[in-house]
């Protein structure tokens, strides 16, 4: 890499169960005009423009094209779109401000999940010949995973409780959280199982919610922010499709992305992971060698909010937020999409000048 890129601002909505009086443009205005106001910047002065979003959640195509009506895309702008979560969008920008092509980046991501079922869209993601036709929901299909981990020994249900318990917990300090407070875990084990192993308080909540975040490179960053949040690396990789043929208690994906990204190389403070389910907290854990001393997903995670699309793009905004209020020296953020961690994005942030 020969330039420095830094997350310089971040927003995000109040994520909810359901939005339904506003349309995917109405929840995305007030936070691009957030997340812009932060470093007094216009659209017009943005030179990359990238979004993350599924068609599928809408239920039409090519409807990305309706939110850039949010940004503003007259004049014409340099802009670009990923089907799926923002993260990878943000990755896309970072690449384009590493080129020199662009000083300053926006990302911006968004999900509506209430309007259809989520468990059954999901399926579209799988492969179309021998496992979607028979409709494995995205909860039976982490319940399985949750089994195999409790069967190898890694887990069990009062530890995945507790989980939930933490991070719902966390949560009351997040302003933008969907659920926040939990009771002991012994009271969550007195629920009913929604798909066994799993109960209602290791599923994430079906949110509607948007995010968005500056990037910035050199010198224009340290000009936006006061303390930016560097990006010392960044990596994605993915597991084979087919579910049979994986372990599903490890992720060889996570672990080599982390590595790739520079995790590994000194310790980190603080780690906002992507895990949807308990269960997927541990897997992830292990693969990126996350420890006592780390603190795990402050914000409450994608347990307390989970907009389908944008709870990745929001991990690396929490991680980049705690380093620009000091509260975080060196943060790891990691993004997943696809079935059982199918695929993982890890990055690395500090807050340190090289």
């Amino acid at each position: 890499m020969t330039r420095d890129v830094a997350i310089v601002a971040f927003a995000q909505t109040d994520h909810r169960r359901s939005t339904a009086e506003v349309s995917e443009v109405e929840m995305l205005i007030p936070v691009l005009e957030d997340v812009l106001r932060q470093v007094d910047l216009r659209t017009g002065e943005i030179d990359f423009t990238c979004s993350g979003s599924s068609d599928y959640l809408a239920g039409r195509a090519f409807s990305f094209t309706m939110a850039l009506d949010g940004v503003g895309a007259w004049p014409p702008i340099s802009e670009s779109h990923v089907e799926t979560d923002g993260a990878w969008a943000l990755y896309e920008a970072w690449v384009r401000l590493l080129t020199g092509e662009a000083d300053t980046a926006l990302v911006y991501a968004w999900g509506k999940s209430s309007p259809g079922e989520l468990r059954d869209v999901l399926t579209r993601q799988l492969d179309p010949y021998y496992v979607a036709p028979l409709w494995p929901d995205s909860v039976s299909l982490a319940a399985l995973q949750a089994q195999a981990l409790i069967d190898a020994g890694d887990t069990d249900e009062r530890a995945l409780a507790g989980i939930a318990a933490r991070s719902r917990t966390a949560a009351r300090d997040n302003p933008h959280a969907q659920l926040t407070g939990s009771p002991p875990p012994e009271g969550l084990l007195a629920e009913e199982y929604l798909v066994r192993p799993l109960r209602r308080h290791d599923v994430p909540p079906v949110s509607d919610g948007a995010a968005a975040v500056v990037l910035a490179a050199g010198a224009t960053a340290r000009r936006l922010c006061p303390r930016p949040a560097w990006i010392r690396g960044m990596d994605h990789r993915i597991e084979a499709h087919s579910l049979g043929v994986r372990d599903l208690t490890d992720s060889p994906s996570a672990r080599l992305a982390a590595e790739r990204a520079g995790a590994f190389e000194r310790p980190v403070d603080t780690a906002e992971i992507h895990a949807p389910f308990t269960s997927q907290e541990v897997v992830l854990r292990k693969a990126l060698r996350l420890d006592g001393t780390v603190t795990v997903n402050p914000s409450g995670g994608a347990l307390a909010a989970h907009p389908v699309m944008a709870a990745g793009l929001i991990r690396l905004g929490e991680a980049a937020a705690r380093i620009h209020r000091g509260a975080s020296d060196r943060a790891l953020a990691h993004a997943t999409s696809g079935p059982c961690l199918q695929q993982n994005l890890v990055a690395v942030l500090e807050g340190a000048e090289r």
